[in-house]
């Protein structure tokens, strides 16, 4: 039978599709997101948002006070495309060379403004305040921070948050839910290497940093099993190694860019000490200095017991009872976890996977897609979520 609910999850499911295609047509990478904050704006503004006055250039945060009194909830979509160019074929790819949503965060927008669009509609019922964050920049990890830093937490309203990241590698209908973690912290590892030049043919009187800095490539990757648990997963990987300048002229410095990936804070905090002893005690066994800059970028994501309850109480409800699955944790990274040092949290993963829509290839791959099925289910999800958790804060002050 086709009621008048029905009709309207139809007509909202329609519109959010044709919102996703918009998005997904005209991507932005990290920090140069205007156009998609424009956009944003006028959608939620249209709704009934209101924009909290938080000086970033980009991204945004959307407020809606129910008309009964209660706690503030967040929750955070990611709206920063790739520099990557889209080999997808699709008939709403997208308009601007090199860049695409090859992450899927197009899909994270819908689902939020989805659910943002569901709230307002339920305003009069709404017990409590819903801040629903656009943050610009997750994938260079600087978004989070720019946030933060503009005072999102600074009136202490915020009580708990909550967020959602497409997964092709969860069948479509199942949703992972961990309330432990979930993806890795990262931390970055500029390692500098200073020998002396000379001739490519008379090396005895050189101190090479090529060798020295592959010694210390080789080192730090020893280092790992040798001095870390076995059970603490931990990676470096040196992605870049910069010396030279031309083939018979033996190299005077080094350069090694790379990223360390962890879970355990306890772990990560040994890290930065152990990688310096290697490189500096490896280095100088070849006559070379070493000097690390070790940057700290996000800790891991680590869910709140409490929240991640709430979560699976909700995709129960939508999915099914048999649709929460336990994902298996990446060492990549998401700065939604700087949030959880504030207040805590739960980061779920929405599984996409169809491979008979062609959905399985992973995040930043160029023919990426995602699974607008999923859509209307993985909205209703995030809005029983965010009501759950009004109701857990809520009952929680009436207790005490």
């Amino acid at each position: 039978m086709v009621n008048a609910k029905t009709i309207h999850q139809e007509n909202l499911t329609d519109r959010l599709i044709d919102i996703r295609q918009e998005l997904h047509r005209y991507p932005e990478v990290s920090s140069k997101e205007f156009q998609t904050t424009e956009r944003l704006k006028a959608w939620l503004t249209e709704a009934g948002y209101s924009i909290l006055p938080l000086e970033v250039e980009t991204g945004l945060v959307a407020e809606i006070r129910g008309d009964l009194p209660g706690p503030t909830i967040a929750y955070r979509t990611d709206i920063d495309a790739l520099p990557i160019q889209e080999q997808t074929g699709l008939p709403y790819a997208s308009m601007i060379d090199g860049v695409s949503h090859a992450c899927g965060h197009d899909f994270h927008m819908t689902i939020a403004l989805g659910a943002a669009f569901t709230l307002a509609e339920k305003k009069e019922e709404l017990r409590g305040t819903v801040r629903f964050i656009f943050q610009a920049a997750e994938e260079t990890t600087q978004g989070a921070r720019q946030l933060i830093e503009a005072g999102l937490f600074e009136d202490g309203q915020i009580q708990a948050i909550f967020g959602v990241h497409n997964q092709p590698g969860i069948p479509a209908g199942k949703v992972g839910v961990t309330d432990h973690h979930l993806m890795g912290a990262v931390d970055t590892i500029k390692i500098k290497v200073t020998g002396k030049s000379g001739h490519g043919a008379i090396p005895q009187h050189t101190v090479d940093s090529v060798v020295a800095g592959s010694a210390i490539v080789m080192g730090l990757q020893s280092a790992v099993s040798r001095n870390i648990d076995p059970f603490e997963p931990v990676v470096i990987t040196i992605g870049s190694f910069q010396s030279g300048t031309t083939h018979n002229v033996i190299a005077g410095s080094a350069e090694l860019f790379g990223t360390v990936r962890s879970f355990n804070p306890n772990v990560r905090a040994q890290l930065p000490q152990l990688i310096e002893r290697i490189a500096t005690d490896i280095a100088k066994g070849y006559g070379a200095e070493a000097v690390l800059d070790f940057i700290p970028q996000v800790p891991a994501i680590d869910n709140d017991q409490a929240m991640t309850q709430i979560v699976r109480e909700s995709v129960e409800e939508v999915f099914g009872n048999d649709a929460v699955v336990k994902p298996e944790p990446t060492l990549g990274g998401e700065d939604f976890s700087l949030y959880q040092q504030y207040v805590p949290g739960c980061f779920f993963w929405v599984g996409t996977g169809d491979d008979d829509k062609g959905v399985n290839k992973q995040w930043h791959d160029p023919a990426f897609l995602v699974n607008d099925e999923i859509i209307p289910d993985a909205v209703t999800t995030v809005v029983r979520t965010l009501e759950k958790a009004l109701e857990h804060f809520r009952l929680n002050k009436e207790e005490k």
